[in-house]
């Protein structure tokens, strides 16, 4: 089949990666790709909301499915725009439609459907411009520190974490009558902190079976020992240590039957990913967010662990018939290293040129935000460059040899964190 993959960073590349090993696609278009990705298709240059051109192109091509990377489009719609069109509406889109797109659309939804369908999450309240001052009375029946999202869409910047009253106050004042981050701060959802240790939690489903994909821990902060800034992720695990059979037990039972059962309840038929965001306090598992796509750097850790063939899976997805499929994960772990640009998540500068790539033997370079100028070299285009992900027995081996790939790899100010997967090479984790 001919297939469509719209994006073009880590993930994408990933995704493609995978699918272009199955004997199902006889042809991968991304849209629009990187320098990455064309080694596994044809990069298309596609303005990922600009449905008219998708189909347009898909009409054109004769494409057989598509999969959606990144977020926005999905909120945004491109789901139900192919089935509302009579020459698009067979065409299996793998992502959620726009109602069960707002599960990461509106913080403020998937707060409100956690609470109506009792999935475990932090307390919480959401305020407007006109509920200000009621905003500040909730922040100080809390404690410290404070945690504020923007409800909708932030381009993975809409969250804020004060440690002081006063800076919780002038924070949700900036976002709800400043506009901080836009219309998504219109609604601002105010939670209670839960002190424990993240992982994120992956699912397909087809709406009423769902298969669990492996798990994986990713690194936010910029700098070594989680200091400095968030990032999108400066690098990836998989599997988890402290994720083990009595904890994914209580995941499945406590969140991820609640959630596909609550979307069914509510009538929204969700055929795609559901990412599921956690915080295992003492063992006990709550939800911090859901996202309606697979999460980046995860997906570098986590696809490569993936035997079974993915494409076989998405068909299975659009005809309902997942609970046939079986899925198969290697028991080898992954870890996935970051490289990004100087400055970053700061200002930074594109179009280093990147060096050494072909020396790496050992690992899998995914390329995140990268550009092949006309003389087919390859130059950084993006704050995250590319992700270096490599196999071994144990989390030690697959960070030796993702690190010993990096160090072949060179561009001008090239940064990365040297502790990826660090905290959990030890059995004696304690989970504060």
């Amino acid at each position: 089949m001919n297939i469509l993959l719209l994006g073009s960073g880590g993930r994408e590349h990933a995704f493609a990666w995978k699918i272009s090993q199955s004997k199902r696609c006889e042809k991968l278009f991304i849209a629009p790709g990187n320098a990455g990705t064309l080694q596994c298709g044809t990069n298309v240059n596609l303005n990922l909301l600009d449905f008219v051109a998708v189909r347009n192109f898909v009409l054109e091509k004769k494409i057989d499915m598509v999969i959606v990377g990144p977020e926005e489009p999905l909120v945004k719609g491109i789901h139900d725009f192919f089935l509302a069109d009579e020459q698009l509406r067979n065409i299996p889109v793998i992502g959620p439609e726009k109602d069960g797109a707002q599960l990461e659309g509106s913080k403020d939804f998937s707060k409100q459907f956690m609470s109506r369908h009792r999935i475990p999450t932090a307390r919480y309240q959401t305020f407007t411009a006109e509920t200000l001052q009621e905003g500040f009375n909730f922040l100080e029946q809390l404690n410290p520190p404070y945690v504020l999202k923007a409800d909708g869409l932030a381009a993975g910047k809409g969250v804020v974490i004060p440690n002081t009253l006063d800076d919780a106050k002038n924070e949700l004042k900036e976002m709800l009558t400043d506009a901080k981050f836009g219309a998504a701060s219109s609604k601002v959802v105010i939670e209670e902190f839960l002190k424990g240790i993240e992982l994120s939690v992956f699912v397909l489903t087809d709406g009423d079976s769902y298969k669990i994909l492996p798990e994986a821990k990713d690194y936010k902060r910029i700098g070594d020992q989680d200091t400095g800034p968030n990032t999108g992720g400066m690098g990836a695990v998989s599997p988890v240590p402290f994720a083990g059979k009595e904890f994914m037990q209580k995941v499945e039972e406590r969140i991820i039957i609640p959630t596909i059962e609550g979307l069914k309840k509510e009538n929204i038929l969700y055929k795609g990913f559901i990412f599921i965001g956690l915080m295992n306090v003492n063992g006990e598992p709550y939800v911090i967010e859901y996202n309606v796509r697979m999460g980046d750097p995860e997906t570098e850790a986590v696809i490569p662990r993936i035997e079974s063939d993915l494409v076989e899976l998405f068909e299975a997805v659009s005809k309902g018939t997942l609970a046939e499929k079986e899925l198969v994960i290697s028991k080898q772990s992954v870890v996935t290293v970051m490289l990004v640009s100087g400055g970053y998540p700061g200002d930074y500068e594109k179009g280093k040129v990147i060096s050494g790539l072909g020396d790496v033997k050992e690992s899998f370079v995914f390329h995140a935000g990268t550009s092949m100028d006309e003389k087919e070299v390859i130059k950084t285009s993006g704050g995250r460059v590319l992700a270096v992900s490599s196999f071994g027995k144990n989390m030690e081996e697959a960070a030796a040899l993702s690190y010993r790939s990096v160090s072949k790899i060179a561009f001008e100010n090239m940064y990365f964190r040297k502790d990826i997967s660090l905290d959990l090479q030890t059995k004696s984790q304690v989970i504060k």
